[in-house]
């Protein structure tokens, strides 16, 4: 598994995209060709490479955190201090796959394959099903969607692809929501969300409210709700003041989570389309990775400097496979 994420001068001298980037995605990684080695002041175009170079002029390599795809992006964060956490959007641009590196400051947020909303939830004019059994529902007036009712597997009000729920909000008052938590009920209503990809619970009042009740003791509640969060952190519970509120929260989170469905299918096949190069040689050992085994197995070095060509030999000899 590919753990490092690696920058190398393009071989190929005419090209407009002087850089080579190995992103750590899959066993052997992506190679793309790129404009810069980072997105500082302006997002960084990206194009597919023909694959990565045997003598490769390694410009640097970064230990990984984590390389993560969600939808058509692809969050990285290495492991350094400074310029540590980019993004990759797959995305279309006239008609053309295209790829963008970015960074916080080079993007305030990425929307790929979507249009940019206006009133419409993520450019969506959306068709939310309605659970048959929810009494006195929202009818969604004010917002660009039609609604349909029938029996939900989870929540109140969903959005479907091909008759799958990809997204679902639960909605409760805050006495519905208290009485559902001290009635033991809670987890499982949030186990059934989580079986969704895209799931919360919407609460039509404020946080606040919950250290005014008088009939149960909101120690009890707040430390109910929080224990719900750390058990199932993938369905936020979300205080949303009013019943419109709510209502204007539960549509946007809808379109939002649709948006991010739709896009993650082109995504995929882009990425696997992108080719491939053979497997890195591992990272040559720090000194200071050195200088700590020698003196874990008892061999005398100096706490500064260079270290002596006998002990960096002892320490290859120890570790052959490195």
């Amino acid at each position: 598994m590919v753990d490092d994420f690696v920058i190398a001068r393009n071989p190929q001298e005419d090209s407009s995209l002087p850089y080579l980037l190995r992103l750590p995605l899959g066993p052997t990684g992506v190679v793309l060709k790129v404009r810069d080695t980072w997105p500082r002041t302006a997002k960084v175009y990206c194009h597919p490479a023909e694959g990565w170079p045997d003598d490769a002029e390694v410009v640097e390599r970064v230990p990984v955190r984590s390389c993560v795809r969600r939808g058509a992006a692809v969050d990285l964060v290495l492991d350094r201090g400074r310029e540590s956490r980019s993004q990759f959007v797959f995305t279309k641009a006239r008609g053309r796959d295209m790829i963008f590196w970015q960074s916080a400051r080079t993007a305030r947020q990425a929307r790929p394959n979507v249009s940019v909303p206006t009133r419409r939830a993520s450019g969506l004019v959306l068709e939310i099903v309605v659970d048959s059994h929810e009494r006195y529902p929202w009818r969604f007036n004010d917002q660009q969607a039609t609604t349909v009712r029938r029996a939900l597997a989870a929540g109140d009000y969903g959005v479907e692809v091909d008759g799958t729920l990809v997204a679902t909000v639960e909605r409760k008052s805050l006495p519905d929501l208290v009485g559902t938590l001290t009635g033991g009920k809670l987890r499982y209503l949030l186990a059934a969300l989580a079986d969704v990809p895209h799931s919360a619970l919407v609460v039509e009042d404020r946080y606040s409210a919950v250290f005014k009740l008088d009939r149960v003791r909101p120690a009890v509640v707040a430390e109910g709700l929080a224990e719900a969060q750390v058990r199932f952190p993938e369905v936020p519970i979300v205080f949303c003041d009013t019943r419109p509120l709510a209502q204007e929260w539960t549509y946007r989170f809808l379109g939002a989570a649709l948006a991010h469905h739709l896009s993650d299918a082109p995504a995929g096949e882009l990425l696997d389309a992108l080719p491939t190069g053979p497997s890195l040689a591992p990272a040559p050992p720090t000194t200071a990775e050195v200088r700590a085994w020698a003196q874990a197995n008892g061999l005398s070095v100096a706490a500064k400097g260079r270290l002596r060509p006998e002990v960096v030999a002892a320490y290859e000899d120890a570790h052959p496979h490195r």
